[in-house]
């Protein structure tokens, strides 16, 4: 078929017109009428921006024995292939079943009313003859989309749609606006490429594609930094590849192992340790990790102030970006130079740890405010004159986590005691709001490691300081026994929705009136289902079916669970 080079109803590269619906229809029949003609057993659709990762996808949607089916695919937000629920005009309907299965909560291959963009058709079945993208069927009256049209012809051919979401198979990019420009488009893309990575190698385009050449740049900063231990060569490859992406130029910042440094190294560059610092978390003092971190970053404060930049990025190398990270950066620092905003540091990417009050907005100066107590330094701008003031704070000989001392500095960290050792708290600190850098991984995910608190302490390398790899353990194998009894219940139970809900009330009551401790009440019911991870309803039912089932076992254990709860 000839492709249009556009169509006279449409409003722009980006709207969706009914003449460039109908185009996509004919294009998509047309590929179904030639594999039924060449007598395939299956035809795979996938949208050209959509990015299979699992070399197994075919062969594990073949397995599963179904007409048509869809590979959950995963993107930077909730949206994904699917939908839980449509309304009587075949509009998108929100369910309390969807976010269960694209969060994976619920893992296995589940019937819904529509996929689309990528989905397998078995085109041995007999019930896939009457499957048709165009012309829509005779009785069809909903909008004119191409999803919605072929939803439909498999309503009235009686072929129920499944997605499978046991694997994680492949990304796709989230839909722009419709007043969205070509570059938009482009860029969100290219997004979707970078959310690949962080769990992936990069995906190699085809040879057939022609990919026009990169030209990266510093972004009108002089100089864009990255910090990377030597041998942490999984994450160096990992974000020169991403920053080539967006055309970014970065200079590598061989990272301090502080975990090789012994005391007469530390001892030689006149490093002593904050009086009376702890860990917030664990009552510990600084680790050697936590060391290495500082004088990586206070390594590139120096050269800041040697070559006398006035303005640079600094990235650490465990991060991923926002989408148009490079165009939002940009028009940002566009912003304070038309404002004339004097600044020192700004982060990109931090963890806010004051949320009690809002934090105040820079006045004409879009996406920004004045930073409160934070912590990480995954990414940050920095001026000249900010730098001068971090080295001029002489912080070797007092030294603390590099995130708790930036606070100290600009005045906002809530221990007293440790700005009394700092007598110019003088440092301009903003935040970008939202953010434009989040971390790869938090504690808890898989492939989580964290080379600054799985360490050692700083001054006696006997105490090893593991807690945030036990936690991340710990919390990952909790994760998975709590999802699997949730799916092994729900599924078992063969109990429609209404009648479950039902199952939980009744548990409940039993449970109130029963066994609940001295003083228990629904509100302290509902509290620890909370403390046990319930957020819906679905949640809760299966978790009090449980305490009732466990209810029913010998007194002796009826008694320690009582205790349990007490102290809960």
């Amino acid at each position: 078929m000839e492709e249009p080079r556009s169509y006279p109803d449409e409003e722009g590269p980006k709207h969706w017109s009914n003449s460039r619906y109908e185009y996509v229809m004919k294009l998509r029949q047309a590929a179904l009428k030639s594999a039924r003609d060449m007598w395939a057993d299956y035809i795979l659709f996938v949208d050209a921006d959509n990015i299979l990762t699992n070399p197994d996808t075919l062969s594990l949607l073949m397995a599963e024995n179904k007409t048509v089916i869809a590979p959950m695919l995963d993107s930077r937000a909730a949206y994904s292939n699917f939908w839980c629920g449509m309304t009587s005009q075949g509009y998108y309907k929100r369910t309390p079943a969807y976010i269960p299965i694209r969060k994976r909560d619920r893992r296995g291959c589940f019937a819904v009313p529509m996929v689309h963009s990528t989905f397998l058709i078995d085109l041995r079945k007999e019930a896939s003859w009457d499957l048709t993208f165009y012309p829509p069927h005779p009785d069809y009256t909903w909008s004119f989309d191409d999803i919605i049209v072929f939803a439909f012809s498999c309503k009235q051919a009686e072929v129920q749609m499944f997605v499978c979401n046991k694997d994680v198979y492949g990304y796709l990019p989230v839909p722009l606006r419709s007043h969205s420009t070509l570059r938009d488009e482009a860029e969100s893309f290219m997004h979707a490429q970078l959310e690949v990575m962080v769990k992936n190698p990069p995906v190699e385009p085809s040879q057939y594609v022609s990919v026009p050449p990169k030209i990266p740049d510093k972004m009108g900063f002089d100089e864009v930094f990255m910090i990377n231990l030597k041998h942490r060569t999984d994450r160096r490859d990992r974000m020169l590849q991403t920053l080539y992406e967006q055309q970014i130029e970065c200079k590598i910042v061989e990272a301090v192992d502080g975990k090789a440094m012994n005391s007469s190294e530390v001892e030689a560059l006149g490093i002593k340790m904050l009086p009376g610092y702890q860990d917030p978390y664990h009552g510990r003092p600084l680790t050697k990790g936590e060391l290495g971190c500082f004088l990586s970053h206070y390594k590139i404060w120096k050269e800041i102030v040697e070559r006398g930049l006035e303005k640079s990025v600094v990235f650490e190398d465990d991060l991923r970006f926002e989408i148009f990270f490079k165009r939002r950066l940009m028009n940002l620092m566009y912003d304070l130079e038309d404002e004339g905003l004097d600044w020192d540091l700004i982060y990109i990417g931090r963890k806010r740890m004051q949320v009690e009050h809002p934090e105040k907005s820079v006045p004409h100066v879009r996406n920004l405010v004045e930073a409160d107590y934070s912590y990480w330094t995954l990414a940050y701008v920095i001026s000249l004159q900010g730098a001068q003031k971090l080295l001029a704070a002489e912080p070797l000989s007092k030294m603390l986590p590099v995130d708790e001392f930036l606070p100290v500095m600009f005045d906002k960290h809530p221990v007293s005691e440790y700005k009394k050792h700092f007598e110019n708290r003088n440092l301009l600190a903003f935040s970008v709001e939202p953010l434009l850098i989040y971390p790869t991984h938090y504690t808890g995910d898989d492939g989580y490691i964290s080379d600054t608190e799985t360490s050692v302490v700083w001054n006696n390398e006997k105490v090893k300081t593991d807690w945030d790899r036990a936690k991340s353990q710990k919390m990952k194998e909790q994760q998975e026994l709590k999802n699997e009894a949730a799916q092994i219940l729900w599924e078992r139970s063969g109990l429609p929705s209404t009648m479950r809900d039902c199952w939980f009330l009744l548990s409940l009551l039993l449970w109130i009136t029963k066994y609940s401790p001295p003083g228990g009440d629904l509100r302290r019911i509902l509290s620890l289902s909370s403390m046990m991870g319930c957020r819906t309803w679905g949640q809760m039912s299966r978790f009090w079916s449980c305490c009732h089932f466990i209810c029913l076992l010998p007194t002796y254990f009826l008694g320690h669970l009582k205790d349990s709860c007490s102290r809960q």
